[in-house]
């Protein structure tokens, strides 16, 4: 690329990080993600994100139909561009849906739906696989160098976002789950007349012979107390 584009490229991709960053949930972010890489990477018709979990490939904020139907069909199949860029984590490129004999099924439908080239990048942070960002065109050799090149950058950008995204989920949730449990304690040392050691050991056992997360006894055990307490009188 030439000087100029290659400053054109970092100011764009400076401003996606920067949405994506200032984004207030996973969903927004995936969103910013599929968005930018449509308006960045050059050849692209379609976008999406897929997910591996339970051993299968969930569509993520799909810009289109096809996507999510090609990720189903990964699923149906066990295997696809989606699994590969995974599992062998390495990019991905199909030119020509027609000839590309790796996934001759997923090929013939993807032609069917009327696509004709792939990318396909793994997203992840160090060791910690978090998807691939497939980016989809509708003619054959739709991908340049100049797009697997760009692309690379933004699936980058893409994975430290959800990477950070992610981890700002978790924390809520365990700040959420540290109050509950806190509240749970309390109602057991007064109405038990329990220490705090004794009152989260109560609440251990019944977790393990209720076969429940410790969470979700505590919160049980709240509600139940909320529901018991009497409404004010006006």
């Amino acid at each position: 690329m030439t000087g100029q584009a290659n400053r054109r490229l970092a100011e764009t991709l400076g401003n996606l990080a920067i949405e994506m960053q200032g984004q207030d949930s996973g969903t927004d972010t995936l969103h910013s993600i599929v968005n930018g890489a449509a308006r960045i990477v050059p050849g692209v018709r379609w976008a999406g994100i897929s997910m591996i979990e339970d051993g299968r490939v969930t569509p993520k904020v799909p810009s289109d139909p096809i996507v999510a139907k090609l990720d189903d069909l990964q699923t149906e199949l066990r295997d696809g561009p989606s699994f590969s860029a995974l599992r062998q984590q390495h990019t991905v490129v199909i030119d020509d849906m027609c000839t590309d004999e790796r996934w001759p099924r997923y090929a013939r439908e993807a032609v069917e739906l009327g696509v004709q080239s792939l990318l396909s990048f793994r997203l992840f942070v160090e060791s910690k696989n978090l998807g691939a960002l497939n980016l989809y065109g509708d003619e054959a050799g739709a991908f340049s160098d100049e797009s697997i090149e760009i692309g690379t950058i933004v699936a980058q950008h893409a994975a430290v976002a959800m990477f950070g995204s992610s981890a700002e989920g978790q924390f809520r949730t365990a700040l959420a789950g540290r109050d509950i449990i806190g509240q749970a304690k309390g109602i057991l040392m007064h109405r038990d007349n329990l220490t705090g050691v004794q009152a989260f050991a109560l609440l251990t056992v019944a977790s393990q012979e209720a076969n429940m997360k410790l969470v979700d006894v505590a919160r049980w055990l709240v509600t139940e107390h909320e529901n018991g307490v009497p409404e004010p009188q006006s």
